[in-house]
């Protein structure tokens, strides 16, 4: 017997057929005889529309109305999972964030989760009642609900598996795992059995869509073993494994890469001719960090006579427009000769924890685009990844070439 924590996506529960199909998978857990809570999203569509309705009465709502009115369609699925599970004998209860409670900070639209008092729900799961809880939502410290930001359900059962003691937080979502690649790219991709918390924390921020960055770095922080996997299998968690996120030392032997990630989220800015001198990065980023406006990959060259540079740095796509704005109005202070953006990039990749221990990584992965003529734009490096910067027609060549290079081709 083991207490779990189940965590169910939009697409998980985007119909009532599909509520109970998840009821299903519940009860297959609780007739193991385990304890478990179920976390849920809104159904798929819902959110959306519902931030929709309040865009159409007020473009600059008020915050705290604006969480009241979003967090209502996890309430709805939370209701009619309870209600489908009592349906086939399961006991079920419904918890809103503020009746756990979940107490976040005061941040509206984008809370952080400051703790959580699980004594009456961990009370009632051993009675054997399985608790439905909505995700994304709980109350701040004034005691108003308040959201985690979008992706925030997998951040509340993460948080909720911590504070329970769960042996697992099981994510179900419509992939069956945690590829080396994407499969819809890579026909070769193959589903890894194991990955660090590490690992996976570099591939959800690099573009890797399967699990929300914030949840990923709250499992780390608590030692919470996260496991991927398909909702549309027949089978639950605890009989048909997807991917286990777990702690380095879980992993007997790291391949040298592990994954390769791409995102298509980035658009590149150069200034051109900009005065070397002391301080003049922090006045470029400066007016970038007041705009609220992250930066990412940056390189900087400095020029044969020393007293001029060239600056390049990416930026997401949805921020280059407002980025450009900043920096042209900047342009008397920075006193650069041209600015050029660039959109039609993509980031590309390779992620492992192996790196440490293994030299040539970044060589392998310059060597197999070269041979495909592949033009390398930007560099960026950490411990355990190497990305790259290149043009956004050469995405899938690229990936398919690096899998290979690094032997991650299914057999």
């Amino acid at each position: 017997m083991a207490r779990l924590v189940l965590k169910f996506g939009g697409t998980s529960v985007g119909t009532i057929d599909r509520i109970k199909n998840v009821a299903r998978k519940v009860k297959q857990e609780v007739d193991a005889g385990h304890e478990v809570a179920v976390v849920v999203s809104a159904m798929s569509g819902v959110t959306n529309q519902l931030v929709d309705y309040v865009k159409q009465v007020g473009r600059l709502a008020d915050e705290r109305e604006y969480d009241a009115v979003v967090a209502s369609g996890e309430q709805v699925t939370s209701g009619l999972l309870a209600i489908a599970l009592q349906e086939i004998g399961i006991p079920a209860r419904s918890w809103q964030g503020w009746q756990i409670p979940l107490i976040t900070d005061d941040v509206h639209g984008k809370a952080r989760i400051e703790r959580i008092e699980s004594g009456d729900l961990v009370a009632r799961m051993a009675t054997g009642e399985v608790a439905v809880v909505a995700g994304f939502q709980g109350v701040s410290k004034d005691g108003r609900i308040a959201t985690l930001g979008r992706g925030g359900s997998d951040t509340s059962a993460v948080a909720l598996a911590a504070a329970v003691g769960a042996e697992r937080c099981d994510i179900y979502t419509d992939v069956d795992g945690v590829y080396t690649t994407d499969p819809r790219i890579v026909t070769k991709a193959r589903k890894l059995g194991r990955i660090t918390y590490e690992e996976m924390l570099e591939m959800a921020s690099l573009g890797a869509k399967v699990l929300q960055t914030r949840s990923v770095e709250m499992a780390m922080k608590h030692r919470v073993r996260v496991q991927v996997l398909s909702t549309f299998e027949e089978a639950a968690g605890s009989a048909l494994p997807g991917t286990l996120v777990v702690d380095e030392d879980e992993i007997v032997e790291q391949e040298l890469v592990s994954g390769i990630a791409y995102s298509r989220d980035e658009a590149k800015v150069t200034l051109v001719g900009v005065e070397d001198r002391p301080g003049v990065a922090a006045a470029i980023f400066g007016p970038l960090t007041d705009a609220a406006i992250n930066v990412d990959m940056i390189v900087q060259n400095v020029s044969e006579d020393g007293t001029t540079t060239d600056m390049t740095f990416t930026v997401t796509k949805a921020d280059l427009d407002r980025t450009v704005q900043v920096l042209e109005g900047a342009k008397a202070d920075l006193k650069f000769r041209r600015l050029s953006a660039d959109s039609n990039v993509v980031k590309v990749s390779v992620i492992g924890v192996g790196m440490r221990s293994h030299a040539g990584v970044a060589q392998r992965m310059f060597k197999a685009l070269a041979d495909r003529g592949i033009n390398i734009q930007v560099i960026s490096t950490s411990e355990i990844k190497v990305s790259v910067l290149i043009a956004e027609e050469y995405t899938e060549l690229a990936l398919r070439a690096l899998h290979t290079a690094y032997g991650l081709d299914q057999a």
